[in-house]
């Protein structure tokens, strides 16, 4: 695998992790919440998110597994598929409900406290520390993704991205609350996002050495499983929260339309 190859695998990665900074600075600069930007965001990454899944991942997983295992190809993608679902799911079974991300957070919260809330602090540093844990494997997804090229990788880097935005909103708004510091919830909401190109890293060091086609299939596997479940207990119902089920729905579609028309043209 040539050097350049690696390095934009490297450079999506780390693009769509530090969009939490995004987040951030909105949470710091708006005055109001744009709940009809987050919905279709939201929405549009659930769509890219679902249609390369099922119709590009999942199929392209089947066919590396081919050489490998023949006919029994389609059980071992479907193995891998599920323990990608499987392995996002304890992630988030171990993390407490009440410091889970994907609460849908407003910038009308960013009001500065009287005094320091430990309360609010504590909070704060576990939604970090919840947020990094989920960042982790999805940073993991986009590397192994991006490796399949950029045209390809693109609009999946942008989908998460874009929902990672709202993450760091949920990251910044708790630190500022409990400490009246901008900068402090900006570096927490930062750091958050660098779990990704850590994923990065190890899938880097760790898999690269031995790669061949059972890991790169168990791997696309994997991240078709991520990717749906992150989808249906992450993104679509924070979307639905943010009270514009119509927006995320639409979202949803023009993501699909994106993904497909990005998949066609590369053919």
């Amino acid at each position: 695998m040539d050097t350049s190859t690696l390095l934009i695998a490297f450079g999506l990665t780390l693009i769509a992790g530090l969009s939490t900074g995004i987040g951030s600075l909105i949470a710091f600069f708006a005055n109001k919440t744009n709940t009809t930007f987050l919905t279709l965001s939201l929405g549009f990454s659930a769509g890219v998110m679902l249609f390369v899944s099922f119709v590009d991942i999942f199929p392209t997983t089947v066919d590396s597994f081919e050489s490998v295992f023949g006919d029994n190809a389609l059980l071992a993608t479907t193995v891998t598929f599920f323990a990608g679902m499987g392995l996002i799911a304890l992630i988030d079974f171990l993390i407490p409900e009440k410091d889970n991300p994907h609460e849908a957070a407003l910038v009308e919260e960013m009001g500065k406290p009287a005094a320091p809330d430990r309360n609010f602090k504590r909070m704060g540093l576990f939604v970090a520390l919840s947020v990094a844990i989920h960042n982790f494997p999805e940073g993991l997804a986009t590397f192994a993704v991006s490796l399949q090229g950029v045209e390809f990788a693109l609009p999946i880097v942008i989908a998460i991205a874009l929902h990672n935005i709202p993450e760091g909103i949920a990251v910044s708004v708790p630190i500022y609350q409990a400490t009246g510091e901008k900068r402090k919830a900006f570096c927490f909401s930062f750091l958050s996002g660098l779990a990704e190109p850590l994923g990065a890293l190890v899938g880097y060091f760790i898999l690269l050495p031995f790669w061949n086609s059972t890991i790169e299939g168990a791997l696309m596997g994997m991240t078709a499983g991520i990717m749906v479940y992150i989808s249906l207990d992450e993104l679509l119902p924070t979307s639905e929260k943010y009270g514009k089920h119509h927006y995320s729905i639409i979202g949803l579609v023009l993501g699909m339309i994106v993904m497909a028309a990005s998949i066609i043209m590369l053919k």
